[in-house]
């Protein structure tokens, strides 16, 4: 017999734990599938300093936290698993978590998106150390410092624009010799004198050392992709600018996506194609994602559906 909830929620980023916070108050009982990643994007961000509430700045894991607390306070319910398949067509909702079935009368999907990179070792060991993968959050943090940026698109272009209000020199490593960025900001870029590049080129490591008892970036080894030439940049920190990939492949074929995969609503709403059904934070951002605007979405969502169930029972 299948475990059945009035709402679930899908990710436990600020998305879903604000959506959880105002479905418990509004006693839609909801239960919330952390996932692999509970906290989401927050949890491999050491310091927040654009938040809200906290003139000192949080922690990400802490910050998390403090939501999680919250949301439990009011009657929200964590299950600490990854749901592997949904059946949204039919009523009421089907999800599976490994061999166990649920079902809901209305679904929360903030499921995030997951920034691309390079698959390095190294990269894991500096994330959050000087290596990021969003200037908005953490630019403030290489202020006068010097910075790589590795992409040729639009992502990496905006990245570095950012980037030169607060670092002193902004570096740009991409594997082709020319960029893909749309021509203004290419040329934006090219006008900018703190920005320069580095063409035909690959990060190989990204080089570092403990100070202090932390871990801080020093370098990257670059390898150029023509002549297959090894050398070193010296650098504070590296942004991935490579784009970010909505975790949306559970709901192919199930809800409209737009072609990168970024879930779509009806506007002014977060409702999607299947009644019932609605979406929270950077699952369906491509443009803001911030915590401050997932938390802002989750909050629309849970009255959504608050909303919702109120027509099915009155």
């Amino acid at each position: 017999m299948a475990d059945h909830h009035k709402l679930i929620i899908l990710g436990s980023g600020p998305a879903g734990l604000t959506a959880a916070l105002y479905a418990a108050r509004a006693n839609a009982s909801p239960v919330i599938f952390e996932g692999m990643q509970p906290g989401g994007q927050l949890t491999i961000t050491t310091e927040v300093e654009n938040y809200p509430g906290f003139p000192e700045g949080i922690m990400g894991p802490a910050l998390m936290e403090r939501m999680r607390t919250q949301a439990h306070r009011f009657g929200a319910v964590s299950i600490y698993e990854n749901v592997s398949k949904v059946a949204l067509s039919q009523r009421p909702l089907r999800l599976w978590s490994d061999e166990e079935e649920y079902t809901a009368e209305s679904l929360i999907i903030a499921t995030g998106a997951s920034a691309k990179l390079l698959g390095l070792t190294s990269e894991k060991t500096y994330m959050g150390y000087g290596v990021s993968a969003c200037a908005t959050c953490d630019g403030f943090f290489f202020r006068g410092l010097e910075v790589a940026v590795v992409g040729g698109g639009d992502t990496a272009i905006e990245e570095a624009s950012f980037l030169t209000k607060f670092a002193s020199k902004v570096t740009i490593l991409h594997r082709r010799n020319q960029l893909r960025a749309s021509k203004i900001m290419q040329e934006r870029a090219k006008r900018n004198p703190k920005i320069s590049f580095i063409w035909n080129t690959v990060i190989e490591e990204i080089l570092g050392k403990e100070e202090d008892g932390r871990k801080v970036v020093t370098g990257v080894r670059l390898k150029d992709v023509v002549t297959g030439a090894s050398s070193i940049l010296k650098t504070d920190g590296v942004f991935m600018g490579i784009g970010h990939r909505p975790n949306t492949e559970l709901f192919a074929g199930q809800l409209e996506m737009d072609t990168t995969g970024y879930l779509k609503t009806e506007p002014h709403s977060t409702k999607t194609n299947i009644p019932g059904v609605f979406v929270a934070g950077d699952v369906a951002d491509s443009v803001y994602r911030q915590a401050i605007s997932a938390a802002g979405t989750g909050c629309m969502a849970a009255i959504d559906a608050e909303r919702y169930l109120e027509t099915l029972h009155g």
